[in-house]
């Protein structure tokens, strides 16, 4: 019986993988969405996995073994000493996902501090600052007029 199982792979190899695992004729998905990403001098909506380094397959217990003659595959996911098994209806609802757009566009930004950005959403939106600290996900803004220091997500300024 086929199940869908959860391969790690490299990080940025998912659709090198999907390639390989496709043309050896295995059933295989990784969601993609699409990403605005931001320079100082442009925009640019890019295709990147909603799910970073990971791609799910579809076979036998037995055929599990032949992923792994794709470069960039490095292992299953395991839950509980056993392969990590992904139901149907999980995939068809990651598939709905992605394919309605229903998962938010994310966007990265080159925020450095010194620069000046404006808040997007909430409370303060439209509120220019000087950021101060820029982390993964969050920044620390200084609103000089309000003379206050805020702590807000990267998707939340410009």
């Amino acid at each position: 019986m086929e199940q869908w199982y959860v391969l790690k792979v490299k990080s940025g190899y998912e659709k090198k993988v999907v390639q390989g695992l496709s043309k050896m004729n295995m059933q295989v998905y990784c969601p993609i969405v699409k990403e605005v990403r931001i320079w100082s001098d442009r925009k640019k909506t890019i295709e990147t996995p909603l799910i970073k380094s990971y791609v799910f397959i579809k076979c036998s217990e037995k055929n599990r073994p032949l992923a792994f003659s794709v470069h960039g595959v490095e292992r299953y996911l395991y839950w509980l000493g056993k392969p990590a098994i992904v139901r149907e209806e999980e995939i068809t609802v990651l598939k709905r996902w992605t394919e309605d757009g229903a998962v938010e566009d994310v966007a990265y930004t080159s925020l450095q501090p010194g620069d000046r950005a404006t808040i997007q959403r909430g409370l303060l939106k439209d509120q220019v600052a000087i950021v101060r600290h820029v982390g993964r996900t969050r920044v620390s803004l200084v609103l000089e007029d309000m003379g206050i220091v805020v702590n807000a997500r990267l998707r939340e300024v410009v």
